[in-house]
């Protein structure tokens, strides 16, 4: 991925010195998510992002092992048998609502930091119009709980009033598994992760939205900012979240943004990668491993050793019914906050940002009278190089920030990091 990145760099500063320079007058674009769940009568949180875990772990470009997709098959397979559900990448799904063509058709798609590939057709069809253009390659992403295959096109896709790409490559899923109730994926991950995915040049990568909305001069940098709010509802129409396109949304966050670089460790490296140290109370759960941070995955994982001592710290028991930790009262009372160390600098989750949000216990399998952690164990899944993921869960808390163009990640404190919604 570096060397990949170095030459880029190096090509852009070889055209800039010849090329007329493009004026960027665009502000910043946000557009709010709408948040989308994914459970009918009861399902568990750990099947789900079990099986979008399994896929990342095939490594970059979507592109899993038979094994692989076997495995993951299983798992989706075992979990709508138990709960009589479909899942899909996760039991929470954030998704904006985007335009294609000209005249556009909006399509509900999936916002995912874990993927690159930005498609459409899994419920809607595609509609051509007089932008669309077949490039004759075929396309196929494993999602490990779902998967689509299709035909590259080129199309105008308008994000936002005033952010519409033109010639943006977008795949048409011919066939799609795993995505009822949505149109497809918005990808926002790194490039790497397109490379392979045209089953007619796997040497190709594809230029994600990101990347061509900032080289048509539509928006300031090649970056996104993303907030989340914590979950206080079962309602699948709510606005809580916000995308924005370009740069940050200073009205979104209290503190400073603070800047590191994506981990150079593979294969973290390939996603929106970071490395970290954990601590509980005063209990070092782990430290500089290298995992990622992914909008896809609901809950937050730590590696084996480190979420054992983490349930030894606080006294939890395995709740069979829904795979989470459960906690009783006194124990919650007793509930110290942990520490997440990223590039220099702490970051708090608060005794209440460690649970899941108790209006939505039933809405998981659970029981409205328990309390339920959203910290759970990566297993055997995990690998050096791919230790923890902080998820959806983590992110409610803190705003994020994701520079493609300067492979970094950011953070900063938000009003909703101290809450105690749950």
């Amino acid at each position: 991925m570096l060397s990949r990145l170095s030459g880029y760099l190096a090509l852009l500063g070889a055209l800039a010195a010849t090329a007329t320079p493009l004026v960027r007058d665009k502000s910043p674009v946000s557009v709010p998510f709408t948040r989308k769940f994914n459970f009918t009568s009861g399902s568990t949180l750990v099947e789900m992002d079990r099986v979008r875990i399994t896929n990342l772990m095939c490594g970059c470009g979507g592109k899993c092992s038979s094994y692989a997709k076997s495995t993951a098959k299983q798992q989706l397979s075992a979990a709508a048998t138990v709960f009589n559900t479909d899942a899909t990448n996760g039991a929470v799904q954030y998704t904006v609502t985007v335009g294609v063509g000209s005249p556009a058709t909006d399509y509900t798609l999936i916002v995912d930091t874990g993927s690159s590939n930005t498609w459409v057709g899994a419920d809607k069809a595609y509609v051509k119009t007089s932008t669309s253009t077949s490039t004759g390659q075929t396309v196929e992403v494993s999602y490990g709980s779902g998967e689509f295959e299709g035909t590259e096109y080129t199309d105008d896709v308008t994000i936002a009033d005033g952010l519409t790409i033109t010639s943006q490559s977008i795949g048409v899923a011919s066939s799609s598994e795993g995505f009822d109730g949505v149109d497809g994926i918005l990808g926002i991950g790194p490039e790497d992760l397109t490379c392979g995915t045209l089953t007619t040049d796997e040497s190709a990568c594809i230029t994600t939205v990101v990347q061509n909305a900032y080289s048509q001069g539509l928006i300031p940098a090649e970056e996104v900012g993303i907030s989340f709010a914590p979950i206080t509802g079962t309602s699948g129409t709510d606005t809580n979240g916000v995308i924005t396109f370009g740069g940050t949304d200073t009205s979104l966050y209290t503190g400073d943004l603070t800047y590191t670089d994506i981990t150079s460790t593979y294969p973290a490296d390939y996603y929106v990668g970071i490395t970290q140290s954990v601590s509980y109370g005063s209990e070092t759960l782990f430290t500089d491993e290298a995992g990622i941070v992914d909008t896809g995955t609901t809950l937050i994982y730590l590696p084996s050793s480190a979420y054992n001592r983490y349930v030894s710290a606080t006294g939890a028991t395995l709740d069979e019914e829904t795979g989470l930790l459960r906690l009783s009262t006194s124990q919650y009372d007793s509930l110290e906050s942990m520490t997440f160390t990223i590039g220099g600098t702490e970051y708090t989750l608060t005794a209440n940002a460690q649970i899941w949000p108790r209006s939505l216990n039933t809405a998981i399998g659970g029981s409205a009278d328990y309390i339920y952690l959203v910290v759970n164990d990566f297993g055997s899944s995990a690998e050096n190089g791919f230790e923890f993921i902080n998820g959806m869960t983590w992110l409610e808390r803190y705003y994020f920030v994701y520079d493609a163009a300067s492979s970094q990640v950011a953070f900063a404190t938000t009003e909703y990091t101290d809450a105690t919604t749950n």
